[in-house]
Parts: C-alpha cells; sequence; structure tokens
C-alpha cells in the first residue's frame, strides 16, 4: 500500500521539460511510482487535479542557521514551497566557535543573528546537534568565521600557523559532512584576505570533493574584476564555484546584466563549474555598518565603535561616500532608498528611512548612521534599493541562474517576527514564478521550476533530490500556477504568499490547504565524498 497518492496533476519534473498529467505514489518517505491512472491502494489520497506537482524549491543561499533553531517550524520558507535550505552563506556560519571567542562571533554576527544563542563547538558538534525542523538543511563553513577564529579582526595576511589553522577548522567541518565552503569577501575580516589565501582554502576542498561559494569581493565599484576573482578561484582549484545573489548594485552600474552572463557563460564553456544564483528583488540587505568602509571594522566592535564616535573618521566617512558611494552597494539614487528593517536598541522604527532619521535629530545623514550603529552596537539591519529592475529582469529570464532568498526563515509571529524584514524572506520563489514567469512571461514554468529545482540539485550535487523520480527522496510541492504569487512588501514584509496548497518533505505533509501541519519531517543533509544525501 502507497503512504500517499496525488492523483490527477501536471507533472513538472524539475528537468525543464514540459509538463504531464500522471499520479504520483510515495512510500516509505521516497517516490515510489509516477504513472497515469495508478490504482494501489493508498492510506492517503491528494487530489491535484487543476494544480501543478513539482520538486520541493532548493533555496540555494540562506542564513537560515540563524533562526531554524528558534522557530524549527520554517513557516516562511516551507509555505513557499522550500523544501531545502542551504545555510552558511556569504561566509558567515555559527561554527567553529572556539573557546574565548564565542563572544566575538556574537558581536560579529549580531546584525544578522541578534537573538540566537553562542556557544563553544566545533562544526561536527554543532552539526550533530541540529534539532529536528521542518525542512531539510545543508551546511558551509564560513570563511569569515574561520578567519575571525584563527586571527580575529587584522587587516593582514595570515601567517603559517594561522593559515594551518583554517585549513584545520574548513577540514574538520567537510569530514562532518559540510557542503563545502562560503566566502563573504565585500566586508571585514573576509575582505582583509588576498587570493592565495582562498586558494589554500580552495585546495582543501579540492581534496574532499567539496565546493565552494562566494558572496564576491565586491558588488558595485569593481563587480566584474570581484567576478572574474570568483571564477578563478574555482578554476585553479577545480572546485565548483556558486556566485552568490548575482547583481549590480550602484547606479553607476546599472544595465550591464549581460555582460555579468556572458562572463560566466565563457567560463563554462573553457570548462569551468561555475554557477549563480539571485533574489528577485530590486533592494538588498545588511548590517548598517557593512555599508561602511571596511577599515572601520579592524580590531573588532569596540574599535569600531570608537572610530565612529570621532568626528574626523565621521567626515572620512562622509567624502568617502561622496566619491564612490556606499561599500559594496555603491550609489544610491536618495537617502529615502536606505531604511531599518530591525535595530533591537537604538529606538529607531522599523521602517523609517535615514533621511527621516536624520531630520528628526536635526543631523546629518552620516551622523545619523554612525550614532545608530553605536546605540546598537552593530546590531542594527537595513534595507537598501541599489539595483535597477531591467537587471533584476535580465536575470530573471536566464534559465541556468538559480534562486536564493538570502534570507532566513522567520515567521509572523515570535521572536524572529519583529521589526520590517526583506520582502524576499516570504516571497522569493513564488515572486519568480508567479511575476516574473506568468505575469511578465520572462520565462516558462518549466525553466521557472528548474531554476529552484533540477538546476539546484546539479549545482549542490545531490543525488536523490531535485527532480522527480522514482527512488528519489519525496519532497514535493503542489500549487495553482494562475494564482501563486508573493504577498509580502516592503511596508508589510511578515505574509505568507498565495496559491500553494500542499508541501511534503521526506514523504510527510507539512503544508495542508495552505495550513503548516506542525510537521518536522526534515534531515540534515551531509556531503558524502562527492554526492549530497
Amino acid at each position: 500500500m502507497d503512504d500517499i497518492l496525488i492523483k490527477g496533476g501536471e507533472i513538472i519534473d524539475g528537468t525543464g521539460a514540459p509538463a504531464w498529467r500522471a499520479d504520483i505514489a510515495l512510500r516509505d518517505g521516497h517516490i515510489a511510482a509516477i504513472e497515469d491512472g495508478r490504482t494501489d491502494s493508498a492510506a492517503r489520497v491528494i487530489d491535484a487535479e487543476g494544480r501543478i506537482v513539482a520538486p520541493g524549491f532548493i533555496d540555494i543561499h540562506t542564513h537560515s542557521d540563524f533562526t531554524l533553531p528558534l522557530n524549527p517550524l520554517a513557516e516562511a520558507k516551507i509555505r513557499q514551497g522550500v523544501t531545502t535550505e542551504v545555510v552558511g552563506n556569504c561566509g558567515f556560519s555559527v561554527a567553529p566557535a572556539l573557546p574565548g571567542k564565542v563572544d566575538g562571533l556574537r558581536d560579529y554576527l549580531s546584525g544578522s543573528a541578534p537573538w540566537l544563542d553562542f556557544e563553544e563547538t566545533d562544526f561536527g558538534s554543532y552539526m550533530d546537534g541540529w534539532p529536528d525542523i521542518a525542512v531539510n538543511t545543508v551546511m558551509q563553513v564560513g570563511h569569515n568565521t574561520l578567519r575571525l577564529m584563527a586571527m580575529g579582526m587584522e587587516d593582514r595576511a595570515p601567517n603559517e600557523a594561522e593559515r594551518r589553522h583554517m585549513q584545520e577548522m574548513l577540514e574538520e567541518g567537510l569530514e562532518a559532512g559540510a557542503l563545502g565552503l562560503s566566502s563573504g569577501l565585500f566586508t571585514a575580516p573576509g575582505s582583509y584576505s588576498e587570493a592565495a589565501e582562498l586558494r589554500d582554502l580552495g585546495h582543501v576542498l579540492k581534496l574532499h570533493g567539496a565546493r565552494y561559494s562566494s558572496h564576491i569581493r565586491d558588488e558595485s565599484h569593481a563587480v566584474h574584476e570581484a567576478l572574474a576573482e570568483a571564477i578563478d578561484i574555482g578554476e585553479h582549484c577545480g572546485v565548483h564555484v556558486q556566485v552568490a545573489h548575482m547583481k549590480l548594485s550602484g547606479t553607476d552600474n546599472w544595465g550591464q546584466m549581460d555582460r555579468m552572463l556572458e562572463a560566466v557563460k565563457f567560463a563554462r564553456g573553457r570548462g569551468v563549474d561555475v554557477d549563480c544564483d539571485q533574489y528577485p528583488y530590486d533592494w538588498g540587505t545588511n548590517p548598517l555598518r557593512f555599508l561602511l568602509p571596511v577599515w572601520l571594522q579592524e580590531g573588532g566592535m569596540d574599535a569600531m565603535l570608537e572610530r565612529l564616535a570621532d568626528p574626523y573618521n565621521r567626515s572620512r566617512i562622509r567624502q568617502k561616500v561622496a566619491e564612490v558611494g556606499f561599500n559594496n552597494f555603491g550609489r544610491i539614487e536618495s537617502w529615502q532608498d536606505i531604511r531599518i528593517a530591525i535595530s533591537p536598541n537604538s529606538g529607531c522604527e522599523p521602517g523609517a528611512t535615514i533621511d527621516h532619521i536624520a531630520a528628526e535629530r536635526g543631523c546629518d545623514e552620516i551622523d545619523a548612521i554612525c550614532d545608530i550603529i553605536i546605540a546598537d552596537r552593530g546590531a542594527t539591519r537595513i534595507l537598501v534599493r541599489c539595483m535597477s529592475e531591467e537587471d533584476v529582469r535580465t536575470i530573471s529570464a536566464e534559465p541556468t541562474a538559480l534562486i536564493g532568498s538570502d534570507g532566513p526563515c522567520v515567521a509572523p509571529y515570535g521572536i524572529t517576527g519583529q521589526g520590517k524584514p526583506h520582502p524576499r524572506l516570504y516571497g522569493t520563489f513564488p515572486r519568480l514564478i508567479g511575476r516574473y514567469g506568468r505575469d511578465l512571461g520572462l520565462l516558462s514554468l518549466p525553466q521557472a521550476i528548474h531554476k529552484m529545482t533540477g538546476g539546484a540539485a546539479r549545482a549542490l550535487g545531490m543525488v536523490d533530490r531535485g527532480i522527480l523520480r522514482e527512488g528519489h527522496a519525496a519532497d514535493l510541492v503542489i500549487f495553482d500556477a494562475d494564482n501563486i504569487i508573493d504577498q509580502a512588501t516592503y511596508d508589510e514584509p511578515h505574509q505568507y504568499p498565495a496559491g500553494i496548497q500542499t508541501v511534503i518533505v521526506n514523504g510527510t505533509v507539512v503544508v495542508e490547504q495552505g495550513e503548516h501541519s506542525g510537521a518536522l519531517p526534515g534531515r540534515l543533509l551531509r556531503r558524502r565524498g562527492m554526492e549530497l544525501s
């Protein structure tokens, strides 16, 4: 007997192939059969007539390691149809956290994980202690975290002992089953590293059959050179490279997305294993302090706060912003394009813009930014409109560009329901399908599904997910193609999408008729040799 029989749906299998009508039988957490008119008995039958049945979506770039231990229901993602999240991105990971260095890691990640408890752990113990949650999880080791553990926030090259220490910590994480290494070269301490340091770590990845993902060194002022650096590391070390949230930040760079995509295609043409991903929005988000020059962060939190209080340093910041714009974000059109997402201790209201805060305080915008960072000890997070809609559409239409929310999993209630975070946390996947696919006609439904399922699975080295095939894990989503759409906005971000009826993880129904069942069937997926299973 089948555990679940999904009858009468239009199957889009994740390969990019057109839809066809069939029934899908699930048994023991796997797909037992895909056939039309299946007559075997089943403990449960789900009527999918008039709906799409697809593989569960893979969120290839997230930061949900900061929130899933606090809200294991994973509601903002599972209600989008996401069944697997890849965490530990942009060089930020919660482990390893070495003795005597936990407070430093907590301070460093305060703008991303303000509510998370930190404790001493190596990477293997961290993975072993991962809680039961609603979605599958894939973990990465963060380069910024490794550097912080080995040499703090120092702006220099590592010595031989520090270099070996980073390699050893990475190797420990890979042996525990981490997918690979992520880097965040746009901010300190990753920005203090040279390419040779990343190549040294890349050789460790190669030995273990692991992978490399990168928030590249600069997404604005030197974006093409930064993309070339990421590709070079993959080519030099012989490892897969995932270029995170591909974008062109800053008004000076808008309109060059075709050049970026061509660089990726050219690299593939000469044999480099490289992919990229995006979130389909023209606003980004980051800790407020990351907008400022990286020299401010050298030496850690207390040193940064002392520098920010110095009027001379504020003058230096004003000059730099006037000359080239913000670190990693470039020039923006207006101070109204920076708004508070959450600022736990500064008194700033979520949704308030920097120009409004400065006017209320009777100061200029740079003074307002510095004062907020000091008051909140760097924990303030903001949203920035830094991209053009034209560039967002160009990469959305690219069939090989994968999809990642670049955000933690939250919910409209509880501790993760605070503030006004980026709406991509609730809407990335329905938005690509509904707005950019169906409404704007930039790509077909099978293409959109492939970007977030089979394409992502290939990039991750997954062997039994991302494609609907007999014997594969039973991760599925059932949705209404005519009505699926994001509903989260910048003013009201804590809103679930519409049009998704059922989400199944490892053969267990987690979302039924649009409501969470409370089930926690997610698995921690570990890399074993060259495969993720």
